[in-house]
Protein backbone atom coordinates (compact mmCIF):
# COMPACT_ATOMS: atom_id res chain seq x y z
CA UNK A 1 0.00 0.00 0.00
CA UNK A 2 0.94 3.66 -0.34
CA UNK A 3 1.84 4.20 3.32
CA UNK A 4 3.97 1.06 3.43
CA UNK A 5 5.83 2.09 0.28
CA UNK A 6 6.54 5.55 1.68
CA UNK A 7 8.04 4.05 4.81
CA UNK A 8 10.24 1.64 2.87
CA UNK A 9 11.38 4.14 0.24
CA UNK A 10 12.19 7.07 2.50
CA UNK A 11 13.89 4.97 5.14
CA UNK A 12 13.16 7.63 7.76
CA UNK A 13 12.09 5.12 10.37
CA UNK A 14 12.35 1.37 10.83
CA UNK A 15 9.19 1.11 12.89
CA UNK A 16 6.16 -0.66 11.41
CA UNK A 17 3.29 1.62 10.34
CA UNK A 18 0.43 2.02 12.76
CA UNK A 19 -2.14 2.10 9.97
CA UNK A 20 -2.40 0.32 6.63
CA UNK A 21 -4.73 0.59 3.66
CA UNK A 22 -6.72 -2.49 2.68
CA UNK A 23 -9.38 -3.04 -0.02
CA UNK A 24 -12.77 -1.81 1.09
CA UNK A 25 -15.50 -4.35 1.66
CA UNK A 26 -18.21 -4.57 -0.99
CA UNK A 27 -21.49 -6.41 -1.45
CA UNK A 28 -21.48 -6.37 -5.26
CA UNK A 29 -20.06 -9.92 -5.61
CA UNK A 30 -23.07 -11.21 -3.67
CA UNK A 31 -25.42 -9.28 -5.97
CA UNK A 32 -23.67 -10.77 -9.00
CA UNK A 33 -23.89 -14.31 -7.61
CA UNK A 34 -27.59 -13.84 -6.76
CA UNK A 35 -28.22 -12.59 -10.27
CA UNK A 36 -26.63 -15.68 -11.85
CA UNK A 37 -28.69 -17.86 -9.50
CA UNK A 38 -31.92 -16.21 -10.65
CA UNK A 39 -30.89 -16.58 -14.30
CA UNK A 40 -30.48 -20.34 -13.85
CA UNK A 41 -33.65 -20.61 -11.75
CA UNK A 42 -35.63 -18.87 -14.48
CA UNK A 43 -34.78 -21.66 -16.91
CA UNK A 44 -36.99 -23.93 -14.81
CA UNK A 45 -39.62 -21.44 -13.64
CA UNK A 46 -40.34 -18.28 -15.64
CA UNK A 47 -38.67 -15.87 -18.05
CA UNK A 48 -39.33 -12.96 -15.71
CA UNK A 49 -37.09 -14.58 -13.07
CA UNK A 50 -34.25 -14.80 -15.57
CA UNK A 51 -34.76 -11.17 -16.61
CA UNK A 52 -34.55 -10.05 -12.99
CA UNK A 53 -31.41 -12.12 -12.56
CA UNK A 54 -29.86 -10.55 -15.67
CA UNK A 55 -30.54 -7.05 -14.28
CA UNK A 56 -28.95 -7.95 -10.95
CA UNK A 57 -25.97 -9.56 -12.70
CA UNK A 58 -25.32 -6.45 -14.80
CA UNK A 59 -25.68 -4.23 -11.73
CA UNK A 60 -23.30 -6.48 -9.78
CA UNK A 61 -20.67 -6.38 -12.52
CA UNK A 62 -20.94 -2.59 -12.90
CA UNK A 63 -20.82 -1.97 -9.16
CA UNK A 64 -17.89 -4.32 -8.66
CA UNK A 65 -15.91 -2.67 -11.46
CA UNK A 66 -16.54 0.76 -9.99
CA UNK A 67 -14.98 -0.42 -6.72
CA UNK A 68 -11.67 -1.22 -8.41
CA UNK A 69 -11.59 0.97 -11.53
CA UNK A 70 -10.15 3.50 -12.25
CA UNK A 71 -8.73 3.40 -8.70
CA UNK A 72 -9.22 0.83 -6.01
CA UNK A 73 -11.32 1.86 -3.05
CA UNK A 74 -9.45 1.33 0.18
CA UNK A 75 -9.99 1.86 3.88
CA UNK A 76 -7.45 2.58 6.60
CA UNK A 77 -7.31 0.09 9.46
CA UNK A 78 -5.13 0.30 12.56
CA UNK A 79 -2.30 -2.15 13.05
CA UNK A 80 -2.01 -3.80 16.43
CA UNK A 81 1.58 -4.97 16.90
CA UNK A 82 2.08 -8.31 18.55
CA UNK A 83 5.39 -9.74 19.63
CA UNK A 84 5.63 -13.45 18.92
CA UNK A 85 8.50 -15.32 20.50
CA UNK A 86 9.13 -18.86 19.27
CA UNK A 87 10.85 -20.80 22.02
CA UNK A 88 12.08 -24.38 21.76
CA UNK A 89 14.52 -26.48 23.72
CA UNK A 90 15.29 -28.79 20.82
CA UNK A 91 18.58 -28.35 19.03
CA UNK A 92 17.88 -30.68 16.12
CA UNK A 93 14.92 -31.36 13.85
CA UNK A 94 13.03 -34.55 14.61
CA UNK A 95 12.81 -37.09 11.81
CA UNK A 96 9.99 -39.48 11.11
CA UNK A 97 10.67 -42.91 12.63
CA UNK A 98 9.33 -44.68 9.52
CA UNK A 99 12.28 -43.59 7.38
CA UNK A 100 15.04 -42.09 9.54
CA UNK A 101 17.66 -42.52 6.82
CA UNK A 102 15.77 -40.62 4.13
CA UNK A 103 15.37 -36.89 3.66
CA UNK A 104 11.92 -37.29 2.13
CA UNK A 105 9.92 -40.54 2.15
CA UNK A 106 7.21 -41.58 -0.27
CA UNK A 107 4.61 -43.86 1.29
CA UNK A 108 4.38 -46.78 1.05
CA UNK A 109 8.11 -47.29 1.48
CA UNK A 110 7.95 -50.77 -0.02
CA UNK A 111 5.68 -52.39 -2.55
CA UNK A 112 5.28 -55.73 -4.23
CA UNK A 113 7.03 -56.37 -7.54
CA UNK A 114 5.09 -56.96 -10.73
CA UNK A 115 5.78 -60.68 -10.49
CA UNK A 116 3.86 -60.83 -7.19
CA UNK A 117 0.76 -59.38 -8.83
CA UNK A 118 1.06 -61.80 -11.75
CA UNK A 119 1.41 -64.80 -9.43
CA UNK A 120 -1.50 -63.68 -7.28
CA UNK A 121 -3.72 -63.05 -10.30
CA UNK A 122 -2.98 -66.44 -11.83
CA UNK A 123 -3.49 -68.26 -8.52
CA UNK A 124 -6.76 -66.44 -7.89
CA UNK A 125 -7.87 -67.14 -11.46
CA UNK A 126 -7.31 -70.88 -10.95
CA UNK A 127 -9.33 -70.83 -7.72
CA UNK A 128 -12.17 -68.94 -9.39
CA UNK A 129 -12.12 -71.29 -12.40
CA UNK A 130 -12.35 -74.35 -10.13
CA UNK A 131 -15.44 -72.99 -8.39
CA UNK A 132 -16.99 -71.93 -11.70
CA UNK A 133 -16.45 -75.39 -13.22
CA UNK A 134 -17.83 -77.01 -10.07
CA UNK A 135 -20.93 -74.88 -10.47
CA UNK A 136 -21.24 -76.02 -14.10
CA UNK A 137 -21.01 -79.68 -13.12
CA UNK A 138 -23.53 -79.36 -10.28
CA UNK A 139 -25.95 -77.07 -12.08
CA UNK A 140 -25.82 -78.17 -15.74
CA UNK A 141 -23.77 -81.36 -15.62
CA UNK A 142 -20.94 -79.97 -17.75
CA UNK A 143 -17.77 -77.99 -17.05
CA UNK A 144 -18.16 -76.24 -20.42
CA UNK A 145 -21.32 -74.47 -19.29
CA UNK A 146 -19.60 -71.54 -17.43
CA UNK A 147 -16.85 -71.37 -20.07
CA UNK A 148 -19.32 -70.82 -22.89
CA UNK A 149 -21.15 -68.23 -20.81
CA UNK A 150 -17.92 -66.33 -20.20
CA UNK A 151 -17.01 -66.37 -23.89
CA UNK A 152 -20.40 -64.87 -24.74
CA UNK A 153 -19.29 -61.54 -23.25
CA UNK A 154 -16.99 -60.83 -26.22
CA UNK A 155 -17.77 -63.56 -28.78
CA UNK A 156 -20.93 -63.06 -30.78
CA UNK A 157 -21.12 -66.70 -31.88
CA UNK A 158 -21.56 -67.80 -28.27
CA UNK A 159 -24.70 -65.71 -28.06
CA UNK A 160 -26.32 -68.01 -30.62
CA UNK A 161 -25.84 -71.17 -28.53
CA UNK A 162 -28.99 -72.70 -27.11
CA UNK A 163 -29.32 -74.47 -23.76
CA UNK A 164 -28.06 -77.82 -25.04
CA UNK A 165 -25.11 -76.34 -26.92
CA UNK A 166 -23.97 -74.43 -23.85
CA UNK A 167 -23.06 -77.79 -22.26
CA UNK A 168 -20.93 -78.88 -25.23
CA UNK A 169 -17.26 -78.18 -25.94
CA UNK A 170 -16.50 -75.45 -28.49
CA UNK A 171 -12.85 -74.84 -29.28
CA UNK A 172 -13.31 -71.21 -30.27
CA UNK A 173 -15.35 -70.36 -27.17
CA UNK A 174 -12.86 -72.20 -24.93
CA UNK A 175 -9.88 -70.30 -26.39
CA UNK A 176 -11.60 -66.93 -26.07
CA UNK A 177 -12.77 -67.64 -22.51
CA UNK A 178 -9.26 -68.80 -21.51
CA UNK A 179 -7.58 -65.67 -22.88
CA UNK A 180 -10.22 -63.36 -21.40
CA UNK A 181 -10.05 -65.01 -17.98
CA UNK A 182 -6.24 -64.86 -17.95
CA UNK A 183 -6.16 -61.18 -18.92
CA UNK A 184 -8.73 -60.14 -16.31
CA UNK A 185 -7.12 -62.25 -13.58
CA UNK A 186 -3.61 -60.92 -14.17
CA UNK A 187 -4.87 -57.32 -14.39
CA UNK A 188 -6.67 -57.59 -11.06
CA UNK A 189 -3.63 -59.34 -9.60
CA UNK A 190 -1.41 -56.42 -10.62
CA UNK A 191 -3.93 -54.09 -8.99
CA UNK A 192 -3.73 -56.13 -5.80
CA UNK A 193 0.07 -55.94 -5.84
CA UNK A 194 -0.10 -52.14 -6.02
CA UNK A 195 -2.93 -51.60 -3.53
CA UNK A 196 -2.36 -54.09 -0.72
CA UNK A 197 0.90 -52.47 0.55
CA UNK A 198 -1.12 -49.30 1.20
CA UNK A 199 -3.34 -51.15 3.68
CA UNK A 200 -1.06 -52.36 6.43
CA UNK A 201 -3.87 -53.77 8.58
CA UNK A 202 -5.72 -56.87 7.39
CA UNK A 203 -5.09 -56.63 3.65
CA UNK A 204 -6.78 -60.00 3.07
CA UNK A 205 -10.09 -58.59 4.33
CA UNK A 206 -9.84 -55.80 1.77
CA UNK A 207 -8.72 -58.00 -1.11
CA UNK A 208 -10.74 -61.09 -0.26
CA UNK A 209 -14.05 -59.71 0.97
CA UNK A 210 -14.56 -55.99 0.45
CA UNK A 211 -13.12 -55.82 -3.07
CA UNK A 212 -15.04 -58.81 -4.53
CA UNK A 213 -18.32 -57.67 -2.97
CA UNK A 214 -17.88 -54.17 -4.42
CA UNK A 215 -17.17 -55.24 -7.99
CA UNK A 216 -19.85 -57.95 -7.80
CA UNK A 217 -22.35 -55.21 -7.04
CA UNK A 218 -20.99 -53.18 -9.93
CA UNK A 219 -21.31 -56.14 -12.32
CA UNK A 220 -24.84 -56.78 -11.08
CA UNK A 221 -25.92 -53.41 -12.46
CA UNK A 222 -23.94 -53.70 -15.72
CA UNK A 223 -24.07 -57.39 -16.63
CA UNK A 224 -27.23 -57.06 -18.72
CA UNK A 225 -25.25 -54.80 -21.08
CA UNK A 226 -21.93 -56.65 -21.00
CA UNK A 227 -23.15 -60.25 -21.25
CA UNK A 228 -26.93 -60.79 -21.60
CA UNK A 229 -26.50 -64.57 -21.87
CA UNK A 230 -24.52 -64.78 -18.64
CA UNK A 231 -26.98 -62.45 -16.90
CA UNK A 232 -29.90 -64.72 -17.78
CA UNK A 233 -28.16 -67.91 -16.52
CA UNK A 234 -26.05 -66.62 -13.62
CA UNK A 235 -26.37 -67.81 -10.03
CA UNK A 236 -25.24 -64.83 -7.97
CA UNK A 237 -24.40 -66.84 -4.86
CA UNK A 238 -21.94 -68.97 -6.81
CA UNK A 239 -20.66 -65.90 -8.64
CA UNK A 240 -19.90 -64.01 -5.44
CA UNK A 241 -18.34 -67.14 -3.91
CA UNK A 242 -16.00 -67.48 -6.88
CA UNK A 243 -15.05 -63.78 -6.66
CA UNK A 244 -14.31 -64.10 -2.94
CA UNK A 245 -12.20 -67.19 -3.63
CA UNK A 246 -10.24 -65.22 -6.21
CA UNK A 247 -9.71 -62.33 -3.80
CA UNK A 248 -8.61 -64.48 -0.87
CA UNK A 249 -6.18 -66.65 -2.86
CA UNK A 250 -4.78 -63.73 -4.84
CA UNK A 251 -4.36 -61.63 -1.70
CA UNK A 252 -2.63 -64.44 0.20
CA UNK A 253 -0.20 -65.06 -2.64
CA UNK A 254 0.58 -61.36 -3.08
CA UNK A 255 1.20 -60.55 0.60
CA UNK A 256 3.56 -63.52 0.97
CA UNK A 257 5.85 -62.27 -1.78
CA UNK A 258 8.96 -60.28 -0.79
CA UNK A 259 8.66 -56.53 -1.08
CA UNK A 260 10.95 -54.10 -2.86
CA UNK A 261 11.46 -50.36 -2.24
CA UNK A 262 9.21 -48.09 -4.24
CA UNK A 263 10.84 -46.27 -7.13
CA UNK A 264 10.79 -42.92 -5.32
CA UNK A 265 12.63 -44.39 -2.31
CA UNK A 266 15.42 -46.12 -4.24
CA UNK A 267 18.81 -44.64 -3.42
CA UNK A 268 19.73 -43.88 -7.03
CA UNK A 269 16.28 -42.56 -8.06
CA UNK A 270 16.15 -39.04 -9.46
CA UNK A 271 14.20 -36.72 -7.18
CA UNK A 272 12.46 -33.51 -8.12
CA UNK A 273 10.83 -30.86 -5.97
CA UNK A 274 11.66 -28.63 -3.05
CA UNK A 275 12.78 -30.28 0.16
CA UNK A 276 11.25 -29.03 3.39
CA UNK A 277 13.45 -26.43 5.12
CA UNK A 278 15.01 -27.67 8.31
CA UNK A 279 15.04 -31.28 7.11
CA UNK A 280 17.47 -31.03 4.25
CA UNK A 281 21.09 -31.33 5.47
CA UNK A 282 22.86 -27.95 5.16
CA UNK A 283 25.31 -27.55 2.30
CA UNK A 284 28.87 -26.57 3.08
CA UNK A 285 29.64 -22.90 2.51
CA UNK A 286 32.40 -22.26 0.01
CA UNK A 287 34.88 -19.59 0.90
CA UNK A 288 35.48 -17.01 -1.81
CA UNK A 289 39.07 -16.51 -2.77
CA UNK A 290 40.29 -12.95 -3.30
Amino acid sequence: MAMLESVVETGQTSEAPREIEVPASTAWPLVLAFGFTLICAGLLTSVSVSLLGAVLAVAGVAGWFRDVLPSEQEVVVPVVPEDLAVVTNRRVVDRLPVAPDQVRAWLPLQTHPISAGLKGGLAGGVAMAVLACAYGVLRAGSIWYPINLLAASVYSQSLKLDASQLNAFHADSFAIALVLHALVSTSVGLLYGAMLPMFARRPIILGGLIGPVLWSGLLYSMLSLLNPVLESHIDWLWFIASQVAFGVIAGMVVVRQPRVPTHENVAFAIRAGVEAPGITPPRPIREERP
